[in-house]
């Protein structure tokens, strides 16, 4: 149980209002089951958009599968309360009082404080806590102490009066816990985050002490500091394992419970120890069973339900060491998957054909297993909003070694694309009419290969020279690394190698993703950033600096210009073989510093291109934006698994249903997934 934590005894209060609400909520349909068109769209509010995906193909499934798929699904929705501690030590407490106050309150809720109070209700849930699930800035409150005050105090008495001003602080304060990731340049990264990953240590404390446990002579090493939050005892530097008895262990325990229970239904012998790895990973925290565990998960390609259960991405820790608890349940799209299974057999030809130095090229490309998938629930750090593609384990050496697994997630970037329909984003920012017909052809099928390349053979080509420590590129790590896999898809997206393994059948159809990285990266994704900030977020500075990098690199040939129409900006890309070129010079620097670990190489780019805000272009796309009326942010809700059970309590059937809404299936996550409230 989470030790910043401080509300246990309020909670039974808590639980029984929760659960009446989730009673009286599920009685309002929100979307029937019929033979209507599926409805993607399931709530709007601030910046942000939640649709729902179709768990198509789930009905196919065999009885065995969908057991797994259920168990699978519950042992991912009992770590839900493990990413919201991570993110902010007092975002489970908040959460409790901003859900009681949601459930419960009686007061007008037409008054303009009741509508931001709601709208801050939902970013929160959205964001898994008070800061921005991609900016990470602290939400600003647009309803007033007073108000709260007041309203907590129709609360049942004492139920909040532990820490009642710690929480008033984090919501009302713009001093305290204003960035749950801060990477500005010359900082203290660890003292300026408000995540919850580190407690009473400074950065240079926290680098020394892994300096001092790591060995550069190890071929295979752990993954320090995945699994960790890194603290002081008695003035010294200690780790607090996430583990079975160590911190997490409440929610932890269900985890393993379901697992156990999913075992029982396994594929076959493969998939079964996987998981039993994977509970004997959770059982001891170590982290060499981690790495066999994630050996065994990348080999084992036979099996059609698959998972991820974990401490996995860094993106949430300032160095990029610790893991976000995560899950995705998915099974594989047997007819999709084509296109990646034909990529993945050509590894070895696209890491030979690579136009980086033939040092850094790996002389054997082992493993490379590649899918499409359906996603069958999302949970932790991919919920609600979802990555699109996955390429896992992290750790080079078990990439090199064993290979990897890839996958694209095209439910979810279906319902990306359906929900998108007619919003009028390429009539205002696409330059003209042959280059949006060319958008609406193949900008689908492209994006899902970019998506392929990215994850299934970007991440996993290249290599580390001898020595190289896996962490040199320090908190610039995940943006470099988001930057050569998207530059090694650029580059052979358009490269005639697909079009002779049929995975596209025109040879101009890659423009399409060129041009709608290049205008995204130097200008759609700003609508994302607040008028006056820089760019944090990794991926969005990967987007920028590749984009940023080729105009500048190919201004004097006029590769791609800004041109100015009726008062707008618009995106002209002239020579898209000379941008091909482009991407594959920046590729084959990126890699150079990957491979040699030139920490101040890398700082360098991702500081001169990636970081600084155009400020009266910032502008422009925000006015345009907001005549369009799009929201910048999108995720998901989850379908809901309900198992058919017999007299005897065995699982017959599990049924898939999409009738939850948003607000409706927080609580109920709320009240009954509350693993840290045991």
């Amino acid at each position: 149980m989470s030790n910043n934590y401080l509300l246990s005894n309020a909670m039974s209060t808590f639980k029984n209002l929760l659960s009446a609400a989730v009673l009286t909520l599920s009685i309002s349909p929100v979307m029937a089951q019929s033979n209507q068109p599926f409805n993607y769209v399931v709530d709007r509010f601030a910046d942000i958009e939640v649709l729902r995906y179709q768990v198509t193909g789930f009905e196919d499934l065999t009885l065995n599968q969908k057991r797994l798929v259920y168990y699978l699904t519950e042992a991912a929705l009992w770590g839900r309360d493990i990413m919201w501690d991570q993110n902010y030590k007092y975002n489970l407490p908040l959460r409790d009082m901003l859900e009681a106050v949601y459930v419960s309150y009686s007061g007008d809720r037409t008054t303009d404080e009741y509508q931001a109070f709601e709208r801050y209700v939902k970013q929160v849930e959205f964001a898994n806590g008070i800061h921005h699930h991609y900016s990470t800035d602290k939400f600003v409150p647009g309803f007033s102490a007073e108000w709260l005050t007041a309203a907590v105090a129709q609360l049942p008495a004492g139920s909040w009066t532990p820490v009642q001003a710690e929480i008033f602080a984090a919501i009302f304060d713009p001093a305290v816990a204003a960035k749950r990731v801060n990477q500005v340049d010359g900082e203290d990264l660890i003292v300026t985050s408000a995540n919850n990953l580190y407690d009473g240590v400074t950065q240079q404390e926290v680098e020394d002490f892994y300096a001092a446990l790591k060995d550069p002579n190890d071929p295979t090493p752990i993954s320090y500091g995945l699994n960790t939050r890194v603290t002081k005892v008695d003035g010294a530097v200690v780790e607090q394992i996430y583990k079975l008895d160590g911190l997490y262990s409440g929610a932890i325990a269900h985890i393993v419970d379901n697992l156990t229970r999913a075992m029982a239904y396994a594929e076959n012998d493969a998939q079964r120890m996987v998981i039993a790895r994977l509970i004997d990973y959770y059982t001891t925290g170590d982290l060499a069973t981690f790495d066999d565990y994630s050996i065994r998960w990348a080999e084992d390609t036979a099996s059609q339900v698959d998972f991820i259960n974990g401490f996995i991405e860094s993106y949430g820790d300032p160095l990029g060491m610790t893991g976000a608890w995560e899950s995705i349940v998915n099974f594989k799209d047997l007819a999709a998957s084509h296109r990646t299974e034909v990529l993945s057999a050509n590894a070895q030809w696209f890491e030979d054909h690579s136009p980086i130095d033939a040092r850094f090229r790996k002389p054997t490309v082992k493993g490379v297993s590649a899918k499409v998938i359906t996603a069958a629930i999302l949970a932790g750090d991919a919920y609600p909003a979802t990555p699109i593609g996955i390429n896992l384990p992290n750790a080079n050496w078990i990439r090199a070694a064993h290979g990897s697994k890839s996958v694209t997630i095209e439910n979810i970037t279906r319902a990306y694309d359906e929900a998108s329909h007619g919003n009028g984003f390429a009539e205002e920012f696409v330059i003209d009419d042959a280059t949006r017909a060319l958008m609406q052809q193949y900008l689908f099928i492209t994006d899902n290969l970019h998506t392929d390349l990215h994850e299934c053979l970007g991440h996993g080509s290249g290599q580390l020279l001898p020595g190289v420590d896996p962490d040199a590129l320090k908190e610039h790590g995940s943006t470099l690394e988001e930057t050569r896999a998207d530059l090694f898809a650029l580059y052979y997206l358009a490269d005639p190698k697909l079009i002779e393994l049929g995975l596209l059948d025109n040879p101009d159809a890659y423009k399409a993703e060129y041009y709608k990285y290049i205008l995204n990266g130097l200008m759609t994704q700003l609508m994302r950033i607040e008028p006056g900030k820089d760019i944090e977020e990794a991926h969005m500075r990967n987007r920028q600096l590749i984009a940023a990098w080729c105009y500048e690199h190919g201004r004097k040939d006029k590769v791609i210009e800004l041109v100015r129409r009726k008062g707008k900006t618009f995106i002209k890309i002239n020579d898209y073989d000379a941008l091909r070129r482009l991407f594959g010079e920046l590729l084959a620097e990126i890699q150079r510093i990957r491979s040699e670990g030139d920490y101040a190489a890398g700082k360098a780019l991702v500081e001169r291109y990636a970081v600084k805000v155009d400020r009266k272009l910032h502008q422009e796309v925000l006015r345009r934006y907001a005549t369009l009326d799009i929201a910048p942010y999108r995720g998901f809700v989850n379908p809901i698994y309900t198992p058919v059970v017999d007299a005897n309590g065995i699982i017959t059937d599990v049924k898939v249903t999409y009738t939850e809404g948003y607000m409706e299936q927080m609580l109920r996550y709320s009240s009954r997934y509350a693993g840290l409230r045991d």
